[in-house]
């Protein structure tokens, strides 16, 4: 019971509060903690698919060790500070507040008619190429990230969270972090994030393909298209350069009756990503405000979830 309760809490922060801006971060240590390592591991260890393996290994030993040593130091201390440090270290790995604030600040700079600072923005939550970008291109890459950011923000750190509490939060946001860090398919990263991009995938496969079943349901509740995001899920969701990613953004267009996807640009060379979604309309800014509307409604959905799979595992496993 206490462990659901400490999780529902986490869950309830982060929707009310988000990360409190200048305050210390855990994922910002972690990705200090990694290029730290990437350097030395670079330099003791020739092959760097093996350098890669052993700053992998690393990371999520010291992360692991650092987030079960707080839990044990501060449930010596009185009460109430074990299930402070339980509740914290669980909001900290929960992203959807911010999220849907950064988004929500995009739609506004394009209603605003103000495509640079849109652009700038959305540079903030995607990783190619901002500068020219139009204003259908923006939508596009915002509605993806959002439905990226479900997956990674919300259901996979609460899936963890309900197998293995707060330590298990934390080693999936070391997992994800150092996919940030490491994935690229660029010559510095090809082999030395190998271990960190395959990690990645794996821990992902369940609460992806879980993910793009909720947001179905969710696209019915949200008024949507909930039909067609399920035949867009089963046809295109793996229609994505990542074994993961196309779950929620099938979802997320058939959802919306837009199509994502399509040629994008990352480093000055442009990438042509598998289609997703039956060309329909062209995508506009308010859709970035139901994707918003399908994120927030379809995170609640696995937040409930969630909590009750903890309940039933403290009752199981007290």
């Amino acid at each position: 019971m206490l462990s659901a309760i400490h999780l529902a809490l986490a869950v309830a922060l982060d929707f009310l509060i988000g990360d409190p801006p200048g305050l210390p971060h855990p994922v910002r240590a972690i990705g200090t903690l990694a290029l730290r390592l990437e350097a030395r591991f670079r330099r003791l260890v020739q092959n760097q698919r093996l350098a890669g393996v052993g700053t992998v290994f690393l990371v999520l030993l010291v992360t692991g060790s650092a987030a079960a040593g707080l839990l044990l130091l501060a449930r010596r201390l009185p009460w109430p500070a074990g299930d402070l440090a339980a509740v914290i270290i669980m909001y900290y790995g929960i992203a959807a507040r911010d999220m849907l604030r950064h988004s929500r600040q995009i739609h506004a700079a394009l209603a605003a008619s103000d495509l640079p600072l849109a652009r700038r923005r959305v540079a903030l939550i995607v990783g190619r190429d901002t500068a020219d970008m139009d204003e259908e291109e923006i939508v596009r890459a915002t509605v993806e990230s959002v439905a990226e950011n479900l997956v990674d923000g919300v259901s996979a750190p609460l899936f963890f969270a309900t197998l293995g509490g707060p330590v298990g939060i934390m080693l999936y946001k070391a997992s994800s972090t150092m996919d940030s860090v490491f994935g690229y398919k660029n010559e510095r990263y090809r082999e030395f994030g190998w271990a960190a991009a395959r990690l990645d995938d794996l821990l992902n496969f369940v609460p992806a393909r879980l993910t793009g079943i909720v947001m179905v349901a969710a696209a019915a509740l949200a008024g949507l298209r909930p039909v067609r995001a399920y035949a867009t899920l089963r046809r295109d969701r793996l229609q994505h350069v990542s074994p993961n990613s196309g779950h929620s953004e099938a979802a997320m267009a058939g959802a919306l009756g837009v199509q994502l996807g399509g040629p994008a640009s990352y480093f000055g060379a442009v990438v042509e990503k598998p289609a997703i979604g039956r060309p329909g309309r062209k995508a506009e800014p308010g859709d970035i405000l139901l994707a918003n509307r399908l994120f927030l409604i379809s995170a609640l959905i696995v937040a409930l979830c969630c909590i009750g799979g903890r309940l039933v595992i403290g009752q199981t496993f007290p």
